[in-house]
């Protein structure tokens, strides 16, 4: 944040408060104080970081992909087209293949903090896919994520040292499109989108 903006945003705050307590009263400026805290509170609960997203180094020469399946991967042309894209095993130290796939919590199931039918779900999409993979000779590891593919990407991204990004979806599903565009622009590794 820029050095002018915080006492920019405590004078938008104290002062209406302040011109409130001595235009009515203190009624009037705890009424101003109140909507003030609560108007910051929400501001500052829907912001989110947008920095970049970088893989820490593996200090080693392999290829380390990053499969984020939003939706699983069964067909043997839909892995063709994901190992086309990624390039795996076209090297011969072998690539890395890590296969993510994100919870997806219902709305009440998030309040209830009933979250076990979605990671089963997000298990199930993992077998799917990995079984998919290993039926084309590619071995990969699995990880259940986050419900939001970007912060899922992020959380992997703190521990696997990714050098590719691979997002795999099937239509447009609760935002797998705005995850494409936020993705493309804070990675710092390479990403691809493939759409089943």
């Amino acid at each position: 944040m820029a050095p002018w903006k915080l006492p920019l945003i405590v004078a938008g705050l104290v002062v209406p408060i302040v011109a409130g307590f001595l235009t009515v009263g203190p009624a009037l400026g705890v009424a101003i104080g109140a909507l003030a805290v609560l108007t910051l509170l929400v501001v500052a609960a829907r912001q989110r970081p947008y920095g970049p997203i970088g893989a820490p180094s593996s200090g080693d020469a392999r290829r380390h992909v990053l499969i984020v399946a939003a939706e699983s991967v069964e067909e043997p042309a839909d892995v063709a087209r994901i190992t086309e894209v990624a390039r795996i095993g076209r090297e011969r130290d072998g690539d890395d293949v890590r296969v993510l796939a994100p919870a997806r919590i219902g709305f009440l199931d998030r309040w209830a903090s009933d979250v076990e039918g979605a990671r089963r779900q997000a298990q199930q999409r993992l077998v799917v896919t990995v079984a998919a993979l290993a039926k084309a000779g590619v071995e990969a590891e699995a990880r259940v994520g986050d419900e939001d593919i970007v912060q899922a990407v992020e959380d992997q991204l703190q521990s696997y040292p990714a050098t590719e990004v691979v997002l795999v979806s099937g239509g447009d599903q609760g935002g797998t499109d705005d995850a494409v565009v936020e993705l493309r622009s804070r990675l710092e590794t390479g990403f691809h989108h493939v759409r089943l």
